[in-house]
């Protein structure tokens, strides 16, 4: 719903007016609707405007609470902001306006930073307390809205977007070489740091508290996911009727908006199911499918297109419904400005994204999307079936840190980076970042079966969840958009939380009495079992097309895999393997010609290492070399 930005002076110094609308302007594509500042001695804020509830002037921010003690900025949405409204209101609170943001500031007022646990929706938000002179950070339960901070001893700079940073005088662009040896470790940062040294993310359900005092930046972590107390009385009727219940309420809730809202609708059932339900309350609800040009593809990527199973239900829910088709030449235009907005490289082939989200940006502000449905109910399971019978702790974490390494594994690191690297790095940190994963949360147990796939939820959700929320609220909000999750709603998170594995997969019996001496035959069930989302595949009976239902699992993919053997080919070697290919001085250029040429020459499959190259090559143009596009 917005860009927010804002500088705060430890030393008391004023801030430049100057300095904090060049931040904000570098935020204008996520709030085209308008801007405003805060500006007091040596605290300001910065804020750019999607206007989604209450489109009026009086709902502009920064707002200040009525008693004068707070003023915020904030990005996002509160869903159940009406339910606390009536409730502030019976507290002798007063509106002038119909929009959440006020009913944070006077949350705030009324109950204190605690009022943040309240609220369900997605939000970073900026506080600062008038008679305390404190600033206050939040970030919302899953992740959904970014909020990143650069801090000096001096000065705290923080925005939803690093680009922000570099409007600032003192901030200076440097490469944090551990933060890459993560990256090309998972394709994903597990920890908080980023591509930028000395910028930092601030972590999902964490807030902090900066004073004039301050010398270093402590997280509060105020809430996290628990899959390691599941309700065994349940059964798999009540899950089923329950996960429905709580999806109706969630789609909903997410529909609150002064603007038109509408819906990604791939060929999948997660998407299908929020249109299904969005539909009923929108009459012809405007949806949306991204397509690709196949006419020289094979392999398994010939089912990469979902266009004709989207056009199968928007048929059925009679919406109004629109396509976006690339083709193997939209790369080379789209990947600079894809990385522009990412700055934060993580996981997966975002572009397909960006062109989706653009398409959408021109019906609509608001759009449904059904990330977060398999990290809840369980939709990898040939990523669980790999660890659910580990002896121990020790061997699940050794199996799973193998499948997780996603580029470069262990052994060839070393290789893959310059001496320069090489010589800032711990080749070894990687498994230390995955492993603290899993310590984070003190309840994890690891003696079971069904514990080892609870576990594997809680450490998908925490990190490969939470890179696809950033993805998505980069190349949304590029756009103008603001993307909303269903599936990521208070009560239907708490409730998934409870299910029973057993309740989850559908093969779950038959799996725990595989024979460990058929290896052959574990390793290829291992890859094709599809039983996932077992609840919620009957849950969503009701309301897609059957077939839907019972197909497949289809990532949302572009089919490069084809396309870098093929028309893109040219494209990956000009930009990889030349004399002004300025990533040569991080990564040898001898690993990179050796992946490219056994990609296109004897057909391993390496498109997620090819995407990362690319990705960081221009990351390195535009963030180290200034360069434009």
């Amino acid at each position: 719903m917005c860009g927010i930005s804002g500088i705060f002076n430890l030393s008391g110094e004023p801030v430049a007016h100057q300095e904090i609308r060049a931040m904000n302007n570098s935020l204008a594509h996520r709030g085209p609707d308008g801007e405003g500042y805060f500006i007091e001695g040596s605290i300001a804020f910065g804020h750019r405007r999607l206007a989604i509830l209450d489109t009026s002037a009086r709902a502009n921010q920064p707002m200040t609470s009525r008693d004068g003690n707070w003023t915020i900025v904030f990005n996002g949405c509160i869903y159940n902001y009406l339910d606390l409204k009536q409730e502030l209101r019976s507290r002798g609170h007063e509106f002038l306006t119909t929009t959440d943001t006020e009913v944070i500031t006077e949350g705030l007022s009324a109950y204190g930073v605690e009022v943040i646990k309240r609220f369900n929706g997605m939000f970073a938000i900026a506080a600062w307390n008038r008679k305390t002179q404190v600033l206050h950070l939040f970030r919302d339960r899953f992740g959904i809205k970014p909020l990143y901070y650069w801090f000096d001893g001096r000065t705290l700079l923080f925005g939803s977007e690093i680009k922000s940073f570099m409007k600032f005088p003192r901030f200076s662009v440097e490469l944090d070489a551990g933060a890459l040896n993560e990256y090309f470790t998972f394709q994903n940062l597990f920890t908080f740091r980023t591509l930028f040294k000395g910028v930092t993310m601030l972590p999902p359900a964490n807030s902090v508290a900066i004073t004039s005092n301050s010398k270093d930046i402590k997280h509060q972590s105020w809430w996290d996911y628990d899959f390691s107390l599941p309700d065994n009385t349940m059964t798999f009727e009540d899950s089923v009727q329950e996960t429905e219940r709580l999806f109706r309420q969630a789609v909903v809730r997410q529909m609150v908006a002064d603007v038109p809202v509408g819906s990604y609708l791939s060929g999948g059932m997660d998407s299908g199911s929020i249109t299904a339900v969005a539909s009923k309350h929108v009459p012809r609800l405007t949806t949306f499918t991204c397509g690709f040009d196949m006419s020289e593809i094979t392999g398994v990527e010939v089912n990469y297109d979902e266009r004709r199973d989207a056009e199968l239900m928007a048929n059925h829910f009679k919406t109004e419904h629109y396509e976006q088709i690339i083709n193997a030449g939209d790369l080379r235009w789209s990947l600079p400005r894809v990385v522009w907005h990412l700055e934060d490289l993580r996981v997966g082939m975002s572009y397909p994204n960006y062109y989706i989200s653009r398409l959408a940006s021109k019906f609509v502000k608001v759009c449904l999307q059904g990330t977060g449905g398999d990290e809840l109910f369980g939709g990898y399971p040939w990523r669980y079936y790999r660890v659910f019978k580990s002896l121990d702790k020790k061997d699940f974490l050794n199996q799973y840190y193998a499948f997780w390494q996603r580029l470069v594994p262990d052994g060839d690191r070393a290789k893959l980076f310059t001496p320069y690297i090489n010589s800032k790095i711990d080749l070894n940190e990687p498994r230390q970042v995955f492993e603290r994963v899993f310590e984070f949360n003190s309840k994890l147990r690891y003696s079971s079966p069904e514990e080892h796939i609870q576990n594997s939820l809680y450490f998908e959700i925490k990190t490969f969840l939470s890179g696809l929320l950033l993805v998505g609220d980069k190349l949304s909000m590029a756009n103008g958009l603001e993307e909303r999750f269903p599936f990521l709603d208070n009560d239907l998170v708490d409730f998934a939380q409870t299910i029973p594995v057993r309740h989850k997969l559908g093969q779950w019996e038959s799996m725990k009495r595989l024979d460990e001496n058929e290896e052959k035959k574990k390793a290829r069930v291992y890859q094709e079992f599809d039983d996932g989302k077992n609840v919620l595949r009957k849950a969503m009976k009701g309301f897609i097309p059957e077939a839907i239902v019972n197909r497949k699992k289809q990532g949302f993919s572009a089919p490069d895999e084809s396309w870098y053997r093929g028309e893109n080919a040219n494209y990956v070697k000009e930009l990889l393997l030349n004399k002004k290919t300025i990533s040569s001085e991080f990564i040898n250029q001898d690993y990179i010609e050796k992946i490219v040429r056994e990609h296109v020459d004897q057909h391993i499959n390496h498109r997620l290492l090819i995407w990362s190259f690319m990705n960081f090559e221009w990351w390195c143009r535009l963030f180290l070399n200034n360069e434009k596009f």
